[in-house]
């Protein structure tokens, strides 16, 4: 089960869908207030979307699956494994290590990717066309915004101004802390070197407290490693590590 961030939605994995179909069933949803899935007054934190989830693998008799998650939905994901609800987990840039500084940070970074988004949304299909435009309104969240297709970026716009729970999922973000310990199951932590959302400096508190995972350095990926390296991003979630491997 993938699970992705804040305005983003199901598509963001599919840099590595394919690749992980070929292997394994793979589910994407989109969580309440994004993408396809209506808002249900869910209130957006980390807690509150993983009992949305939790209820779905009930619904569905899924008991333990491997779980991957994209920044808040990493948040989830490793809040799914305090729960007991994971096989294993592979979180990209997840919540839930950043300090007080850290969270204001993250929390204006969104909100302004939002607020200027809908101030030119009129002008978003002829600049997000040329890839000067996709390097200046895709860079924060991506590495290599200028490779990407330009179909995709509007898309990935409109779910963002369209998504009726970002509001309050930005107004938690950052505010969760990852409760310890967290049971022994196979936990991977992968941070982009160019991550401007959750800059990679919290990937050494992360590296403190869950000094059992496996932590990988992603060198030149933003805050959404799947369009910047897909291949490393699909052999993470391939690789079943034991817990306490050495990190890379």
């Amino acid at each position: 089960m993938l699970i992705h961030g804040i305005g983003s939605r199901w598509q963001v994995w599919k840099p590595v869908l394919d690749a992980l179909a070929e292997r394994h069933e793979v589910i994407a949803p989109d969580l309440p207030g994004f993408g396809g899935t209506r808002w249900d007054g869910v209130p957006g934190s980390v807690p509150h979307l993983a009992d949305r989830v939790e209820a779905f693998l009930d619904s569905a008799a899924i008991t333990h699956p491997v779980l991957g998650g994209s920044s808040l939905g990493g948040g989830v994901a490793l809040e799914l494994a305090r729960r007991g609800r994971a096989r294993s987990v592979v979180a990209f840039s997840p919540v839930g290590f950043a300090g007080p500084a850290g969270a204001v940070w993250s929390r204006a970074v969104v909100g302004s990717a939002r607020t200027g988004g809908a101030a030119v949304k009129p002008l978003l299909p002829r600049l997000l066309a040329t890839r000067a435009g996709r390097v200046a309104l895709c860079g924060v969240f991506f590495g290599h915004p200028g490779a990407l297709p330009p179909a995709e970026c509007l898309a990935d716009a409109h779910a963002l101004l369209a998504a009726p729970g970002f509001p309050a999922a930005r107004r938690h973000l950052g505010r969760w802390r990852l409760p310890t310990p967290v049971p022994d199951v196979p936990i991977t932590i992968a941070w982009g070197t160019r991550d401007l959302v959750l800059p990679y400096v919290q990937a050494a508190r992360a590296r403190t407290l869950l000094p059992g995972a496996r932590h990988v350095r992603l060198p030149g990926c933003g805050h959404l490693p799947f369009a910047d390296d897909p291949q490393t991003c699909i052999r993470l979630l391939l690789e079943a590590r034991p817990a306490g491997a050495a990190g890379s």
